[in-house]
């Protein structure tokens, strides 16, 4: 066996040499997917990591700590009633308006925690798929009809994909039922609105501090954009109860970390630097307390570990093939724009495919879609595959599949992925031939 790692080890050695000796640096396309590639790294870490992924890692932190597996299995498990674990599941993006990197550690925790594979995957698909701001951005910018016909291909989505994975490995569930038929349900250590408080504090909190500007500069959503901070900073007061009161971390700790965070948010105009503030203070303070406190950061730690990597190599790969679009920048990746927009015209089975195809692969920061398949519209795009894309990216990209393969395996990724593929082609051609 030791010849067959030394081959290993020769393979990567040539493959990185010959990939160094022959990278085109002079070709113009070849330059600027390098550009691309660390235009949407340096975003992606400026404005996605700190501000929504670590409050996901510490939300699913949450779930696996505090959230008790009998609450799951309730809700999510093998026994549970299937019109309320896809219920619930369906519904689930409206309140978490995530992205499809955001609900990763969310998913991790729940499977973890030994919800069925349907459901679970339902609310892995539905997370970002029926994010509230983005179907109204969608209704505004795209038309009303493309707003329901989004929000009824989502729901519709998540139920379907959900139950016919359940169904494809429903000897696997019939087992894991079985075991969890002799499941004895630990006596909860705290009330359920106790644990219920905490969570949906931390939601609220990612949701506020991700809030994008609306295409409007009126209305309730444009006022909720000017005024986050200041809800969120509601929520952070609500966070200090919640570790003071719910968690019993000494109180003078946690108003010492509060007192620090609205220092840092007063001398900066960075929202960025009181977020970091307050992760650190909230992780040190649990580390410190020890026992269950300490376990909820430890678990965060764990999720982060295990999916940061993955999600860098995600983005990274994507910007090189796909480009880097985000607020009004455009810069092509390796294989050009005009190829698929070109390739996207109409509302033939191809089309739909292929625009299913491109926005699985392609990584959409939340609300980010809408602009991009305005500009495609503009530029020929069928309202079909208009559609399909909007259905299949932004529950789906390369960093999310990555991620996904670690927590349910190659085989059921590729089983989630096809189906969504699948069915977005087939919805965008319906949509495509009635309007």
């Amino acid at each position: 066996m030791e010849w067959k790692n030394e081959l290993k080890i020769l393979f990567w050695i040539t493959f990185f040499f010959l990939l160094a000796y022959f990278m085109p640096l002079e070709n113009l396309r070849f330059q600027e997917a390098v550009e691309a590639t660390l235009d949407l790294t340096r975003w992606y870490a400026r404005e996605h990591v700190i501000l929504c992924l670590l409050p996901a890692f510490f939300i699913a932190g949450v779930i696996a700590v505090f959230v008790s597996q009998g609450s799951v299995l309730k809700y999510f498990g093998a026994q549970a009633k299937k019109w309320v674990a896809y219920t619930v599941a369906a519904v689930s993006g409206t309140i978490l308006a995530v992205c499809s990197c955001t609900i990763l550690p969310l998913f991790s925790s729940i499977h973890q925690r030994g919800a069925g594979l349907g459901p679970a995957i339902a609310f892995l698909y539905s997370g970002p798929a029926i994010n509230i701001l983005a179907i109204i951005l969608t209704a505004n910018i795209l038309g009303f009809e493309m707003g329901v016909a989004r929000v009824i291909g989502a729901v519709t989505f998540s139920v379907i994909i959900g139950l016919t994975m359940s169904l494809i490995y429903r000897k696997e569930e019939k087992e894991k039922a079985k075991e969890q038929m002799n499941f004895v349900m630990p006596e909860e250590k705290r009330p359920l609105w106790q644990t219920a408080f905490h969570f949906f504090t931390l939601v609220l909190i990612l949701v506020f501090a991700n809030w994008g500007k609306p295409d409007t500069d009126s209305g309730i959503l444009f006022w909720i954009w000017v005024s986050k901070w200041q809800i969120t900073s509601f929520f952070g007061l609500l966070l200090v109860y919640s570790l003071i009161r719910i968690l019993k971390i000494t109180w003078w700790w946690v108003l010492a970390g509060a007192v620090l965070t609205a220092l840092s948010a007063l001398l900066t105009d960075n929202p960025i630097i009181p977020m970091i503030v307050g992760i650190a203070s909230v992780s040190t303070m649990t580390l410190l307390d020890g026992g269950e406190n300490k376990e909820w950061t430890l678990s965060s730690w764990g999720f982060t570990k295990q999916i940061m990597p993955l999600l860098a190599l995600g983005v990274i790969v994507a910007g090189f093939l796909l480009g880097s679009t985000h607020d009004g920048t455009q810069i092509a990746g390796i294989i050009p724009e005009t190829w698929i927009s070109g390739l996207v015209g109409g509302n033939s089975l191809f089309a739909n495919f292929f625009a299913s195809i491109v926005g699985a692969f392609m990584y959409f920061a939340t609300l980010t879609e809408v602009p991009i398949l305005q500009g495609l519209l503009g530029a020929g795009m069928g309202k079909g595959p208009a559609l399909a894309l909007l259905l299949a990216g932004p529950s789906l990209s390369l960093p999310n599949m990555l991620v996904i393969r670690s927590v349910i395996g190659t085989q059921k990724t590729l089983v989630y992925v096809c189906l969504v593929v699948v069915m977005a082609t087939i919805t965008g051609m319906i949509y495509g031939g009635i309007f």
